[in-house]
């Protein structure tokens, strides 16, 4: 009977955590359709999302084109005439895949953190509570700007990282392995459609949204001081990275099952 009844509060623990989140994300998107918004805050948490993420991002993806790159002409090497589809392989997996992954997972690891830090030391200090005396709707100067900023900043990133990750791949098969420019590049245009770019940015949408939602949910509720928030920055960048993963999955076989 003890093990059942620790296997039903673990249950029972779950669900609680999922209702609680759900209805949070349920508040926080309808506040978004809703006056006021606050234009500023929203333009604010867009560059510190956005333009402060772009070097990281961009050091992590021109690395991420080499080395996809270098592996392809590795593996390619054992299959007669394989070297020639490097260029296809390198756009198609820095569109589709790599771009908005590790995008993601960086801004993740940046922004989510930040956040978490943020809201949940507003929280344990109780300037939450002063908004809500001052009058002012916490989940509207708060976490709407935070999601909306999450949802077009992180796009913008990966735009950005597909052209360096694929700028990356071209230098390491021009200058490593003696590729003509003209023609790989001939060869990434061709190959590339419009599609996969498209699919790549609505990846990088919802993990823009999962990255805010998740910093804004773990900081709003910490408790118990700097232990609190500490605690809430980890579970944010955690859950953050693993619902990346989790959703980068079933956004694939909706977008590519055909």
């Amino acid at each position: 009977m003890a093990f059942l009844a620790r296997v039903g509060r673990v249950v029972l623990a779950f669900f609680s955590a999922a209702g609680r989140l759900t209805i949070f994300t349920l508040t926080a998107l309808s506040h978004c359709f809703r006056p006021p918004i606050y234009v500023n805050l929203i333009l604010r948490q867009f560059v510190d999302i956005g333009y402060y993420s772009l070097p990281v991002v961009g050091l992590t993806a021109i690395f991420i084109g080499m080395v996809l790159a270098l592996q392809l002409h590795t593996g390619f090497n054992r299959i007669t005439g394989g070297e020639s589809a490097i260029a296809q392989v390198v756009v198609l997996g820095m569109t589709r895949e790599l771009g908005p992954v590790i995008a993601g997972l960086m801004v993740a690891g940046r922004i989510g953190a930040a956040i978490a830090a943020e809201v949940g030391t507003m929280r344990v200090t109780d300037q939450i509570d002063a908004l809500s005396t001052l009058s002012t709707n916490p989940y509207k100067y708060l976490v709407v700007p935070r999601l909306l900023a999450g949802i077009v900043a992180l796009p913008v990133l990966v735009l950005v990282a597909d052209n360096i990750g694929v700028f990356g791949g071209f230098l390491v098969a021009t200058y490593k392995f003696g590729f003509n420019p003209a023609a790989y590049l001939q060869n990434t245009a061709d190959f590339l459609r419009s599609s996969d770019v498209i699919s790549g940015l609505v990846k990088s949408a919802v993990f823009g949204f999962l990255i805010s939602l998740m910093g804004c949910y773990t900081g709003y509720h910490s408790k118990g001081g700097a232990q609190g928030v500490g605690a809430a920055t980890t579970y944010a960048v955690v859950s953050a990275s693993v619902l990346i993963l989790m959703f980068d999955y079933i956004l694939s076989a909706l977008l590519f099952s055909s």
